[in-house]
């Protein structure tokens, strides 16, 4: 019988590249094997062949594939639930072809002899073959189950690593996905057991830094479930790779181990005193490991992560696993390919390509890659330049990642400005409106450079531009930011950024975007979550992410913006087809506060009430308060400050409720908005859009929006008088302040009492508003200077 048409291969039969015959686990097994001198703990696999097999033979494709068409809504998780569950009892009941089932039997006895035991045990693993599956761990679950003994019990547990194929997590992967369940096929990967008195991991490259000049080595007592988990803090071993010495060693106190008992079943122990704190490899071990892993490197030719274990036998270490690690391989191939950029040739020759308008100033050279699919974000690499027709929410994993961007529309209040601004990196929008596309005049590949000061990318990298680059970056000080009695916030969205702006002399955040965490961090529609009952999944990540920012800015305050995600932006979340209408117009349709209190959303707005109280409470950030935005009514204000007493979030004198001004209502109306929250804080974005009926979002009307206008400043001052009769306050969040100086004196001159602006204007407004406050003092000894509703016609 050949390969192809075997039931079993032992692992000495594989190779890496016979990943459809036996899966990515099963060949990597056997790779080790037949190609290394690595001690790898021997064995045999099931094939695609048998899994094929045993579906034909019992007649279960048909039955499947019958159970499948049941499933007409992926999204409804009670009949995927039931489905799954039907096929997967289906092949657990299922009795194995007899001939596949002795071959099994025969590899097991095999396997026996080879270790010098009649029954020994033996770990069974899940092994997806299906190579059009870009993540096959997470569409086969991997199962794997330990300490099996008996070729009986062995031949169930492979049936039940084949079941796994139709998990509800595959099933509804596949189906969103486009691919065939039936093209799938599962190896089954039966593998000796080592008995770990001491285990752990080890990699060749340092998971924090990135520095792959060493080989790091953690392990602890027991079997290696305790490292992998975080249970027990390991001992540490770093090893040089050139000269193979111990550089570094950490021995902790490993004070309890997972063991293993003769009847096969695994116990928690306490480690007594003496042993817990004593090393737990031989220094020979550790060089014998650092050994091992150099070569599974320089085998595979990448940054490899491995699991070892010492059997308690007879002291051999085994590698029971390896595969490799992707996120510093990613990363150092791109840091590799900045430095062949750098080193390209440069130019002193300014030949426009496109132009647009200066969206979030700053210059930077390099390589463009141009994207007009979304599907196409996940290709974008660090440091490249985004080029693409315009952004949204979900695309800000790429954003992160750039070194500048350019968008063929979109104006100074679009998303690519917005988060352009937020993020530092230099940004042109609306080349459309200025020139012809820049998605069409700039091929994907070309070395450019974006001037977004002036609003130009030019043809090749600017020689004046790249040296300044190629400078190291200077140390942020900063010195002598004067005290004002007009607060100065910030605006913030990504939490990974509050550490490294949080050195900057701002009064606390004004605006923490929601959002960020959302398309950043959990990609998934809060319904969604709950209904696949991961409702903590997502409190966890939110009060993550504010966490970051309170404890960053602490004690300052921290105004965090209840989601404002429009229906449109809703429906890219994973899941958020079946939860979101589709309106002709989102901007002005299904957002913000209307939200909050209607049945259909109810629901996912407690996870955000649920994500605060955590943070306040358990992590005790008292710092963080609340905004409600896009609140049309009155009534909806208290309704939905009503909602948050009725879960714990009580306006107090340390909990306070701002109010985000972006409608014309809540200008109008102030005097008894004010009766619900503590103060508020100007979207002069969408509040300049709806004075002046101009879609802040069309390039086309960009020059009728301007938050300069007579009518939005007489709206602002407006506010700030019959809000400060209440004795609330008045802040301003939107990007005026950020971009235009003037309008920041206007603000300053009528009384806001804080402003909130983007990190890089930070110092510069503290010290205008300085200058402003003296000029005020003075004016009003003179008895000169109070704003009058006419005069600021600039």
């Amino acid at each position: 019988m050949n390969r192809e048409n075997a039931y079993v291969l032992w692992f000495d039969e594989l190779r890496r590249e016979d990943v459809a015959l036996v899966g990515g686990k099963s060949s990597s097994l056997g790779e080790m094997t037949s190609s290394t001198n690595v001690p790898v703990p021997y064995g045999f696999a099931t094939t695609a062949h048998g899994y094929r097999y045993f579906m034909e033979q019992t007649g279960l494709e048909s039955r499947i594939k019958a159970e499948l068409d049941k499933l007409d809504d992926v999204e409804n998780s009670a009949l995927l639930r039931e489905v799954c569950q039907n096929i997967r009892d289906m092949i657990c009941k299922e009795e194995m072809p007899a001939d596949l089932a002795q071959a099994i039997r025969d590899g097991y006895a095999e396997l026996g002899k080879k270790v010098g035991e009649d029954n020994p045990f033996v770990a069974v693993r899940s092994s997806a073959t299906a190579e059009d599956l870009p993540d096959a761990s997470f569409a086969g679950q991997q199962d794997t189950y330990l300490n099996v003994r008996g070729a009986d019990v062995i031949i169930q547990k492979v049936k039940e690593c084949y079941a796994s194929t139709f998990t509800d997590r595959a099933t509804y992967y596949r189906v969103k996905q486009g691919f065939d369940h039936m093209t799938v096929a599962l190896s089954a990967a039966i593998q000796m057991m080592v008995f770990s008195k001491a285990a752990g991991v080890m990699f060749t490259v340092d998971l924090v830094t990135g520095n792959d000049e060493n080989i790091l080595i953690e392990g602890s007592w027991g079997l290696g479930e305790y490292v992998v988990q975080g249970t027990v803090t390991p001992d540490n071993f770093t090893v040089n790779k050139k000269d193979m010495k111990i550089i570094n060693r950490m021995i902790n106190d490993k004070n309890i181990s997972l063991v293993r008992r003769p009847e096969g079943d695994c116990v928690e122990e306490i480690v007594p005193p003496e042993k817990a704190k004593s090393q737990v490899i031989t220094d020979e071990q550790v060089l014998e490991l650092a050994t091992y892993a150099k070569a599974i490197e320089k085998h595979y030719g990448c940054y490899m992560d491995m699991e070892w274990g010492v059997d308690e036998r007879d002291g051999k270490i085994w590698i029971l696993q390896a595969r490799p690690e992707t996120v510093w391989s990613r990363k150092n191939k791109d840091a590799k390919l900045a430095v062949e950029e750098t080193a390209a040739p440069t130019t002193t020759t300014r030949e426009i390509v496109v132009k647009g308008l200066p969206a979030s100033p700053g210059r930077a050279a390099g390589k463009a890659h141009v994207i007009l699919d979304p599907a196409d974000i996940d290709s974008f690499k660090e440091g490249e330049i985004l080029v693409t027709t315009m952004t949204a929410p979900d695309w800000v994993p790429a954003m992160k990642k750039a070194k500048a961007i350019v968008t063929d529309a979109g104006g100074m209040t679009c998303h690519a400005s917005i988060v352009s601004r937020e993020l530092g990196i230099p940004c042109i929008v609306g080349t459309k409106s200025r020139s012809e596309e820049g998605t069409k005049r700039i091929s994907d590949g070309q070395l450019i450079t974006v001037d977004a000061t002036n609003g130009i990318v030019y043809d090749g990298m600017l020689e004046e531009v790249q040296k300044k680059a190629e400078q190291p970056a200077a140390q942020q000080v900063v010195e002598n930011v004067p005290v004002t009695g007009t607060k100065v916030y910030m605006n913030l969205g990504d939490p990974d950024l509050a550490e490294k702006y949080g050195v900057l002399p701002c009064d606390g955040i004004g605006l923490m975007r929601e959002e960020f965490i959302w398309t950043t961090f959990i990609h998934e529609h809060p319904l969604h979550l709950i209904e696949t009952g991961r409702s903590d999944f997502a409190v966890d990540t939110l009060a993550e992410g504010m966490r970051k920012v309170c404890q960053a800015l602490a004690p300052r305050q921290v105004v965090v913006r209840l989601s404002d995600f429009k229906s449109s932006e809703y429906r890219d979340l994973k899941g958020g087809d079946k939860y979101e209408p589709h309106e002709s117009s989102a901007l002005l349709g299904w957002r913000g506060a209307s939200r909050y209190y209607d049945p259909k959303y109810a629901p996912a707005f407690l996870l955000e009430l649920q994500a605060i109280r955590k943070v306040r409470e358990e992590y005790g950030f008292k710092n963080l308060q609340v905004m409600i935005p896009f609140c049309r009514t009155v009534k909806e204000a208290e309704e939905v400050t009503r909602i948050m007493a009725e879960n714990g979030l009580a306006r107090s004198a340390d909990f306070k409720v701002w109010l985000m001004a972006e409608i014309p209502a809540n200008i109008i109306l102030a005097d008894q908005f004010n009766k619900f929250v503590d103060g508020y804080s100007i979207g002069s974005n969408d509040l300049t859009m709806l004075i002046l009926g101009c879609d802040r979002d069309n390039e086309t009307v960009q020059h009728i929006y301007d938050e300069r206008n007579l009518a939005v400043r007489r709206a602002v001052r407006h506010l700030i008088e019959v809000a400060h009769k209440d004795g609330k306050t008045v802040s301003i969040c939107g990007q005026a302040p950020s971009v235009y100086p003037e309008f920041c004196e206007f603000l300053v001159k009528s009384g806001i009492d804080s402003i909130s602006v983007n990190p890089d204007a930070v110092v510069s407004t503290k010290k205008m508003v300085a200058q402003l406050e003296q000029r005020i003092l003075l004016d009003a000894v003179t008895g000169r200077g109070r704003v009058d509703n006419n005069e600021l016609e600039w």
